[in-house]
């Protein structure tokens, strides 16, 4: 069955409503409706995310090894980011208007050749998908085949906030909290995926995953035995 959940209602069971109407009832609930992610309104960006405008240098960076690499400063993980995307090649940090990071950052980030670039960006552009260039509110153009970027996200539907799930604010927006079992903070509640981790990766979504399911088996086991 491929519907979208719009709501979600807690009793002695939890009863799940469609956008069909529909209801369908649930000893346990595994949420893994994931998250979209907030981008700027830059012209060009949003078409090339996942592309060349990426988010995590440990999935992209050896893809973009040889190129000329840039990181957007939207958030204060911004330069945390382009120290570490300077391990690949010679990075530049697009302040897009805000302000410096504070001076022990600035130094690290000179330790680690990244340039300063504080201009606002007014568009990207490049053929299909890919990134050739920056176009600056000043009128100048820098070339650059990979732009990574830290953007808030959010989770695509409030069904965690409507039981009661306790959330985590993360580096990025919040978080289902969660144990190790992936257990939320509602008793037969579990998450997984990226509404209940960060930083996000298609592994360790797929792991979280794969421990939701296991611990949801278990719980039917163990409670089988104390009936």
């Amino acid at each position: 069955m491929e519907q979208q959940a719009v709501d979600v209602r807690a009793g002695r069971d939890f009863t799940v409503t469609l956008a069909s109407g529909e209801a369908l009832d649930a000893a346990r609930l595994v949420l893994a409706y994931g998250i979209t992610d907030v981008l700027p309104e830059i012209p060009g960006l949003a078409e090339r995310w996942g592309k060349s405008v990426l988010h995590c240098p440990y999935c992209h960076g050896y893809d973009f090894a040889d190129g000329k690499l840039g990181v957007l400063a939207i958030s204060p993980m911004s330069a945390h980011q382009a120290l570490l995307i300077a391990e690949w090649r010679p990075t530049t940090l697009v302040l897009n208007g805000g302000d410096m990071s504070d001076e022990a950052t600035c130094a690290g980030l000179a330790r680690r050749g990244v340039e300063i670039e504080p201009a606002c960006v007014a568009a990207v552009s490049g053929e299909g998908g890919m990134l050739s260039s920056l176009r600056l509110d000043d009128g100048r153009t820098a070339a650059i085949d990979a732009q990574f970027l830290a953007p808030r996200s959010r989770m695509n539907i409030p069904l965690a906030e409507r039981l009661g799930c306790a959330l985590d604010e993360g580096p990025f927006g919040p978080v289902i909290h969660t144990d190790a079992a992936k257990l939320s903070t509602v008793a037969g509640v579990y998450a997984a995926e990226d509404i209940a981790r960060a930083p996000h990766s298609v592994s360790w979504a797929g792991a979280d995953g794969v421990r939701a399911g296991v611990s949801v088996h278990q719980s039917f086991v163990l409670a089988s035995l104390d009936s």
